[in-house]
């Protein structure tokens, strides 16, 4: 038997080196090749990350106390405050007697817990599950986590128009094409950096509510419109509608005359910095420098296989900016469910470019079986946790099949000496522990990943343990 120098490949009984979280992370992103680049400076003035986020907290500090008090059990109590506590479930309020308890226990008045509540759920505070209420993990993280508040916050702020009811008599296209306009009014507020006149901002949204119309073309055949256009004389109205909104939820102050003509709209410096965040997503979105904007996901996500991180972020920004998110994100977790695992990988890092409205989704996909790992690792970066620590959230078993699915791409599209390398990610201690959970794991490319690394590996005795852990797999042996 020849030695072996310490640099050569590993023999099939030899241990593996320990690898931490942050090796798994690493040979995840080998097939994507996700970087984050620099995050750009915030305009001069914006206040620090931890007091936008005590702002934020005053903002929902009655769906903070709604919220534990729900998530909190209704055994016996000593006080009216001993309700005021977190928990692990309890019944949502759902009802005109859960109110009415709650405004006993917090001192609120029903309305105030009314309104609470329908904040801490779309702040995602709380999270129901059939009859039962349990904290959201924003909940849990709220007094030590700025980034948590922050997001919480920016969910409450995208949902304005749930919080604020819309005026009576008023079509519900009318009120899209109002609560479709308002990010370019909040963009000329961000913009003058000061107060607004209301005229000047309902000129705007006229303006806009005509392009809006122009770009979707609703005429049909007939040549009578599709939908009944938003009176001129209902814009005012629904103007204020939106200001209203958007003021209940502290994005911005209304300030002068009763009148529309002396009243003016200034953006809080919470809501200067979302719009401030927002804008400059889009700025970066303008371009689609691969020309993969109007491809189907699946076709973008493969043109950018061969990006590099930065490019392939921009190409992201620039295919989501075109099209509605929701069917965006919607039609990215459908790429990500087809057999193309490197399509999986990409589909998740163009779902992270996505952020807070792609939580709901990404929540679900938890469920199936070959989306959950990547799921996973989505939302323990969203929640806060850092890339190189978050596969400390899978299991064995899950970080097993996310090695598996990993290899399967690098072995569709990468080159042998990666596929190498990416052994080395592996969690077990030893290569036959590995091939025996691999074995275990189920996942439907086992084999062929297994015989593409055992052709692969320059160390003759491993690829030989590979090529029979493939054959027992094939043949169903033990």
């Amino acid at each position: 038997m020849t030695s072996r120098k310490p640099d050569e490949p590993l023999a099939r009984n030899s241990r593996l080196r320990l690898v931490r979280p942050r090796s798994l992370a690493t040979a995840r992103r080998a097939a994507t090749t996700r970087r984050t680049r620099p995050a750009p400076r915030p305009p001069e003035g914006t206040p620090p990350r931890a007091e936008l986020a005590r702002q934020a907290r005053l903002v929902l500090a009655d769906a903070v106390r709604i919220a534990r008090w729900a998530a909190a059990p209704r055994g016996p109590r000593s006080g009216p405050r001993a309700a005021d506590r977190p928990a692990s479930a309890s019944a949502p309020l759902d009802g005109p007697a859960a109110v009415e308890r709650a405004a006993a226990d917090l001192d609120l008045t029903p309305a105030r817990v009314r309104a609470g509540w329908d904040r801490a759920r779309l702040a995602g505070l709380v999270e129901l599950h059939g009859a039962t209420a349990r904290p959201g993990w924003r909940l849990q993280a709220w007094d030590r986590d700025d980034s948590a508040v922050l997001r919480g916050w920016v969910a409450l702020l995208d949902a304005w128009s749930l919080v604020h009811p819309a005026p009576e008599g008023v079509a519900p296209g009318a009120v899209a094409e109002v609560v479709e306009a308002v990010p370019q009014v909040l963009s000329l507020l961000q913009l003058s950096q000061g107060p607004v006149l209301v005229p000047v901002l309902l000129d705007l949204l006229g303006q806009r509510v005509d392009e809006l119309r122009e770009e979707r073309c609703e005429v049909p055949g007939d040549g009578a419109p599709a939908q009944p256009p938003t009176p001129a004389e209902r814009l005012p109205s629904l103007l204020d509608w939106a200001l209203e909104g958007l003021a209940e939820v502290g994005a911005l102050t209304l300030d002068g005359a009763a009148g529309p003509e002396g009243r003016h709209a200034t953006l809080t410096p919470l809501g200067n910095w979302a719009v401030w965040v927002k804008l400059e997503q889009i700025c970066v979105a303008a371009q689609s420098p691969a020309g993969n904007i109007e491809q189907s996901a699946a076709d973008m996500l493969r043109g950018c296989a061969r990006l590099t991180p930065g490019p392939a972020r921009d190409e992201y920004r620039a295919w989501l900016a075109a099209r509605p998110l929701a069917g965006a994100v919607a039609e990215l977790l459908a790429a990500a469910r087809g057999e193309d695992a490197l399509l999986r990988g990409l589909a998740f890092e163009a779902l992270r470019v996505v952020g807070a409205p792609a939580e709901a989704e990404v929540r679900a996909a938890v469920a199936e079986p070959s989306l959950r790992p990547y799921a996973l690792l989505w939302l323990a970066e969203y929640d806060g946790t850092d890339p190189d620590d978050a596969p400390e959230v899978l299991t064995r078993e899950e970080a097993t099949w996310l090695w598996v699915d990993t290899a399967a791409a690098v072995a569709d599209h990468g080159e042998s000496e990666l596929l190498v390398r990416h052994l080395d990610s592996a969690v077990q201690g030893t290569v036959p522990a590995l091939l025996d959970e691999v074995r275990a794991v189920g996942h439907p490319r086992t084999v062929q990943v297994l015989v593409a690394l055992a052709a692969a590996h320059p160390d003759p005795a491993l690829a030989k343990a590979v090529r029979r852990a493939a054959f027992q797999v094939h043949t169903g042996g033990a």
